[in-house]
């Protein structure tokens, strides 16, 4: 298992209270019949949740996330520029 796999294990036992509510409430599939995923690998970085099949990502920036701006401000790029397109295919076996 490498690095960012043993890090999104970590940080899908210990995760915060936000994500945790949040995760009662979009876990199999009470949201709209959504199949979300929670601290997923795409590419270089772990999302919160993801739903592979509406290429939804959210994210829950807690207190921790003001002192790591620089890294958020790459990821959200990085997200939003479609780049993670084909991590998201290739995740989910469709690509």
């Amino acid at each position: 298992m490498d690095e960012l796999q043993h890090r999104a294990r970590q940080l899908r036992r210990n995760m915060t209270d936000a994500e945790q509510t949040l995760w009662r409430r979009i876990r199999n599939r009470q949201l709209l019949n959504a199949k979300f995923r929670r601290q997923f690998i795409l590419g270089s970085y772990i999302v919160d949740f993801v739903c592979l099949e509406q290429r939804l990502v959210i994210e829950i920036d807690g207190g921790q996330h003001l002192q790591n701006k620089s890294y958020d401000d790459k990821r959200s790029a990085y997200l939003t520029a479609g780049v993670c397109s084909d991590s998201i295919l290739e995740s989910s076996g469709a690509g």
